[in-house]
């Protein structure tokens, strides 16, 4: 995939965090990218990684399939997932599926020590 809808943006910071952009059209295709931003992430030593949906364009329910994978994937070795720069309307489905429970968004003081 030439422009994967999900990549490794930033490596792990002092405090253990990385970015990953969310960006484009993001259905139950993204999976494989997905994984493989999340994968360079764990590599690179994240404990915890921020979503940053600032150039999404569209996300269906497949893309939110996708999330659950991540979150899935962030829960089973202890690590941590945010979103940032999710538009209303995101923020309002993250709410409506309750996903906002356990994919807060990103604030700086809740980052691992």
């Amino acid at each position: 995939m030439s422009n994967p809808c999900f990549a490794l943006i930033a490596r792990p910071d002092a405090a253990g965090v990385a970015v990953i952009a969310v960006r484009g059209t993001v259905t139950a295709a993204a999976e494989a990218a997905a994984l493989q931003a999340w994968q360079a992430a764990e590599a690179a030593g994240a404990r915890a990684v921020i979503l940053d949906f600032s150039a999404l364009e569209y996300m269906n329910s497949g893309g939110i399939g996708v999330l659950v994978l991540l979150l899935a994937r962030a829960r089973q070795p202890g690590r941590r997932l945010w979103t940032a720069g999710l538009s209303a309307h995101y923020r309002e489905i993250l709410a409506l599926t309750r996903l906002d429970e356990v994919l807060p968004a990103w604030e700086p003081a809740a980052a691992p020590a």
